[in-house]
């Protein structure tokens, strides 16, 4: 498998506090990796310094074999490739739902408008949400303004769409939505990296599955044999607080 992005040796102080502490991995096109562990684990932290919404304080995030930390590195550029769905749906709530779609395409692809209507119908019908084009976000459940900010994402093209928990602020009878139509995404072959609490999904989806315990990788394999048969102490204790 090519690697899409590749993270070598990355730390992240905020202060004295070392938050990720000399993380390394892949994430290979194609794949639906997944970050679980404690809250305060630096789970949320690695994701925000892969799109760079933290500067790393050092190591190298290097995409398609270029290290987008160097200085002249066209960062927008990489931004755009990346998709981003938050906890909070961070939709633009002055707009209605295809607008929200449509506007990140022409301001930052320089789509034309056209196309862009197209292109947002396509991905708002794929994951549930044509039939509310013309609703603003305070009309909308939790999981519909998931969707809709999932099928924002996609409407950019992504290389590799980012997940931050996108279900933990949603009321329980909502979530089992917004992971179908995950699920629905990983069996397209979008390259996924999902951080969750949901240990169901991690189990069922992922390709890869990281562990992170105060900062660092503790572990990381198959989903199969990292819920399965755990290597390290700290997983295991973890998976049985979690599962139990």
């Amino acid at each position: 498998m090519a690697a899409i992005i590749e993270i070598n040796h990355l730390k992240k102080n905020f202060g004295s506090n070392e938050v990720l502490k000399d993380i390394s991995t892949t994430v290979n096109k194609g794949e639906v990796l997944t970050i679980i562990g404690s809250s305060g684990s630096g789970k949320s932290t690695l994701l925000r310094c892969i799109n760079l919404l933290e500067k790393p304080t050092s190591g190298e995030i290097l995409y398609n074999g270029e290290d987008v930390l160097q200085k002249g590195y066209d960062l927008p550029k990489y931004r755009a490739r990346l998709g981003m769905v938050f906890q909070s749906f961070n939709l633009f709530n002055n707009m209605d739902v295809l607008e929200n779609c449509v506007t990140g395409q022409t301001t930052v692809l320089k789509r034309n408008r056209k196309e862009a209507r197209e292109i947002a119908m396509k991905n708002l019908k794929h994951v549930g949400m044509q039939p509310y084009v013309s609703a603003k976000p305070a009309q909308l459940s939790g999981g519909q303004k998931q969707r809709v900010a999932i099928a924002r994402s996609l409407s950019m093209n992504p290389d590799v769409l980012l997940f931050d928990e996108p279900t933990s602020a949603l009321d329980p009878e909502m979530v089992g939505e917004v992971l179908k139509t995950m699920k629905d995404l990983a069996n397209t072959g979008l390259t996924m990296v999902v951080v969750t609490h949901e240990m169901g999904f991690a189990k069922d989806v992922s390709d890869k599955v990281l562990f992170m315990d105060k900062g660092v990788i503790a572990e990381e394999g198959s989903a199969a044999d990292l819920f399965n048969h755990p290597k390290e102490e700290r997983t295991k204790a973890f998976l049985q607080r979690i599962l139990a």
